[in-house]
């Protein structure tokens, strides 16, 4: 391995989707205190760019959810997994982070690990949730993990993981008390606005399955309120694009939806309630303290599959951290236009219901926050100079 002024050639990452670059972005801001010659790079979005990253493939290449979804990519990321590999065999990484991303991380850091390289795993995989077999690849594969809800500590302990749990960086990035009007003032909304943010997902996959029903629901709520006002941010260009198409085939383009070009958090805090699909933006909008409805929609055969593989009666981040359903679900046929319409009016109306989710959802923040960059550095920190002394 290249040594750099600070004694470390490179630190190599790779995150696929935008919640891990989120993380990663986070952990290169902390890394790079105690290593700033080092060069990261492997596979990375915008916000680890921000950090002076270099990506050898866009992140948008790696994005793909379900289990029949990815057999027609298969062979592009196994190609893309197999290069990277190599790259970083010869090369010699002082460590090798992946960001969450487990299907393709896990498989990656299973190799590398053979070859001698050190590797982390930033965000456990749901094995708490489903698919606990995985346990067993994650020993062969991850050398210490960083893990980001207090509970999850036990569970790779009892397995023989080395572990730290750091916290999660949105604890951080969201304030402890969102400032509504100003966020409603930042989007041209009136403060006294009746506000609904609809988060249909950023993945093509997930617009395709939920776009037509989560509008529909906006729709129908607009009949019981015509004061209501829907923002709907975007994750770019193409998702954009993309879920107009699908709107218009629907024949939903009478909907007044205000489409932001990014700005997620500005529209939760903006909202009165959310209606939003499950997966890190569900956390997202607790920890903003909104109302919500989580809802999901996927291919049927994906579903039929998926649906057996659950360990417990939640699919939503902020339910699975109360252990109580605090929110609605609504899953696959049950996520009807009419169905989500009626759940996000009770989120909408039910006064009393609301101020029991600010407190809980208080509390849930609180029981997240550390200072998630540092304490997962000084952890990679620690994996490095142990390699380096071996």
């Amino acid at each position: 391995m290249a040594s750099s002024a600070d004694g470390v050639g490179s630190v190599a990452l790779v995150a696929g989707e935008p919640s891990g670059d989120l993380l990663a972005g986070r952990l290169l801001s902390g890394l790079r205190r105690h290593l700033p010659h080092t060069r990261f790079h492997g596979i990375g979005g915008p916000q680890m760019m921000a950090q002076g990253f270099e990506s050898h493939w866009p992140i948008e290449t790696m994005t793909v959810r379900g289990l029949f979804e990815i057999i027609p990519r298969y062979r592009e990321l196994k190609g893309i997994q197999g290069a990277l590999r190599d790259r970083l065999i010869a090369e010699r990484p002082a460590v090798f982070i992946g960001a969450d991303y487990p299907g393709f991380n896990l498989g990656l850091e299973a190799q590398l690990k053979d070859a001698g390289i050190p590797t982390m795993h930033y965000i456990g995989p749901q094995i708490w949730a489903w698919r606990g077999g995985r346990i067993k690849k994650i020993v062969r594969s991850v050398s210490h993990m960083l893990v980001v809800f207090p509970f999850e500590q036990a569970i790779y302990e009892k397995a023989g993981v080395p572990v730290t749990y750091v916290g999660h960086p949105l604890a951080e990035v969201i304030p402890l008390s969102p400032d509504t009007a100003a966020a409603r003032r930042a989007l041209g909304l009136p403060e006294d606005a009746n506000v609904v943010t609809l988060m249909p997902g950023s993945r093509m996959g997930e617009l395709k399955y939920n776009t037509v029903a989560f509008v529909g629901a906006l729709k129908l709520l607009l009949q019981r309120d015509r004061s209501l006002r829907f923002v709907a941010p975007m994750a770019g260009e193409k998702q954009k694009q993309y879920f107009l198409e699908l709107v218009a085939q629907a024949g939903l383009q009478d909907v007044p939806v205000q489409l932001l070009d990014g700005q997620s958090h500005t529209a939760i805090c903006a909202a009165d309630a959310v209606l939003v699909a499950s997966g890190t933006a569900s956390l997202e909008v607790a920890l903003f303290k909104k109302p919500m409805v989580i809802a999901y929609k996927m291919m049927r055969a994906s579903w039929e599959i998926m649906r057996h593989m659950g360990y417990q009666p939640w699919i939503g981040m902020p339910n699975i951290l109360a252990r109580d359903f605090l929110v609605p679900e609504l899953l696959q046929h049950h996520a009807s236009a009419e169905a989500l319409a009626d759940a996000m009016w009770q989120q909408l109306t039910d006064v009393p219901h609301r101020l029991k989710l600010v407190q809980r959802f208080t509390d849930m923040h609180h029981s997240l926050l550390r200072n998630s960059a540092e304490e997962s550095a000084a952890a990679v920190m620690k994996v490095i100079e142990a390699n380096q002394k071996r």
